[in-house]
């Protein structure tokens, strides 16, 4: 850990960077899988969810930099490297054969629920610790990825 004038506990700041790390691996390994099902994407709605998977991307792209950016502040080390997102990653498998607009919305929506589902234990633990900053950056991740988690599902419940 580096040295900060931070004054939160050293043992608060500890816990609050690898929570914040937990959640960046499922944010950059989201963000990765939007841009494959971006790239991908193949259906009657491909224009439209070629767009929605980018601004997905680009949704948990800004949340991935906060959660970063956090812990740094903390006097933590970002751990965005592939490696370590490959390793730290929580998220459910991706289809690897996934190519129709739905299979791609199913895969998302599932890979999306189950970060905001840890984003919303995140948020109690840093209340734990007593981290109201990270406490604040989770409570409003959590509203990004339900708003995203919505967009997805609405083209699950269309009758095609």
């Amino acid at each position: 850990m580096f040295p900060t004038r931070n004054d939160l506990p050293e043992s608060t700041r500890t816990a609050m960077i690898a929570l914040l790390n937990e959640r960046l691996a499922d944010a950059i390994d989201l963000r990765l899988r939007a841009k494959h099902a971006h790239w991908n994407v193949k259906g009657p709605q491909f224009i439209a969810l070629h767009e929605l998977f980018d601004d997905l991307a680009d949704a948990v792209a800004e949340l991935s930099d906060d959660l970063a950016e956090r812990a740094v502040q903390l006097g933590g080390v970002a751990h965005g490297l592939i490696g370590q997102v490959e390793s730290g990653s929580k998220l459910p498998a991706y289809p690897t054969k996934a190519v129709s607009g739905h299979d791609h919305v199913e895969a998302l929506a599932d890979a999306l629920a189950a970060l905001a589902k840890a984003t919303r234990a995140a948020i109690e633990t840093a209340e734990q610790h007593g981290d109201a900053v990270t406490v604040d950056l989770f409570t409003q991740a959590s509203g990004v990825l339900d708003k995203q988690l919505w967009l997805l599902e609405a083209h699950l419940h269309a009758k095609n």
